[in-house]
């Protein structure tokens, strides 16, 4: 066997170490929602012993956890919707040479570096003002438009060649039809991007929620655990039954995009 064929065996065995490092985590979790054991038992277990689904009927009866579950789905529908929009917009609008390009491109990146805890009390401020507080679209606000996810998108849309906008000008098509038509269509990767990095911020995001609703009803997932917690003293099988059925949809969302995510991740990290 050559020097080449060691080094790639010798990768692979780094790679399944580490995915067995990553994926420990969550079985434990698994395995602890179906068992209920508590988690300083020494020796652990390796195996479910007696494994139900009580404790998952335990989350679902103690807490509205529907009404919980459809607030986040539809807080992230907003949030992905609304980035999808504002970021293929603001991309589109950076692919063209205007005075002061450089010094905007520089805000953004500054911007980036500030992070949203030293803005929350503007954020509160303005949602409050605009009459949005406990609802659904005050908890989609802070969160419409990520400037990340508008790098992602401008480097797909640079990478797609100038000779097809000018013929579809040529054409007499619209900028708005372009931009719909030709440009977001061709960023498939870029877009599911967009759409995981999004989804995936809102459903996790406690600290806003937790801030501008105090109606038990518009409570999302995250604030709805520590709603769950307070019912429980022994809370390992109930605490990680409410987890694995908070992480599924995240799990489900990235399966789904997972080939157009590495794609778009690696198109924004070599093209700018």
């Amino acid at each position: 066997m050559n020097r080449k064929g060691v080094f790639r065996i010798f990768d692979h065995l780094v790679l399944v170490l580490v995915s067995i490092v990553m994926i420990v985590p969550i079985y434990w979790v698994l395995k602890t929602s179906l068992t209920g054991e508590n988690l300083f038992n020494y020796p652990p277990s390796l195996i479910p012993r007696n494994p139900n689904i009580y404790y998952f009927v335990d989350v679902y009866y103690w807490i509205p956890f529907l009404r919980y579950f459809f607030n986040s789905i539809f807080v992230s529908m907003i949030v992905v919707l609304a980035n999808i929009l504002f970021n293929a917009m603001a991309a589109y609008a950076l692919r063209f040479k205007f005075p002061g390009k450089k010094l905007l491109i520089v805000t953004y990146l500054g911007l980036m570096m500030i992070p949203f805890q030293a803005t929350i009390i503007p954020a509160f401020l303005l949602t409050k003002y605009m009459g949005l507080l406990n609802s659904y679209m005050g908890l989609a606000f802070p969160l419409a438009s990520t400037i990340i996810n508008i790098f992602v998108l401008k480097a797909a849309f640079d990478s797609i060649p100038g000779s097809l906008f000018d013929a579809a000008l040529i054409d007499g098509m619209k900028e708005w039809k372009i931009l719909f038509q030709i440009y977001i269509p061709l960023s498939k990767p870029a877009m599911a991007t967009n759409i995981i990095l999004t989804f995936v911020w809102s459903w996790n995001n406690f600290i806003w929620p937790l801030i501008i609703i105090s109606n038990k009803d518009m409570q999302t997932l995250p604030l709805g655990l520590s709603t769950f917690l307070s019912y429980f003293e022994n809370t390992s099988g109930q605490m990680y039954a409410f987890v694995i059925m908070v992480i599924a949809p995240i799990i489900l969302v990235f399966f789904m995009n997972q080939k157009r995510f590495m794609s778009g991740m690696i198109s924004g990290a070599v093209k700018g």
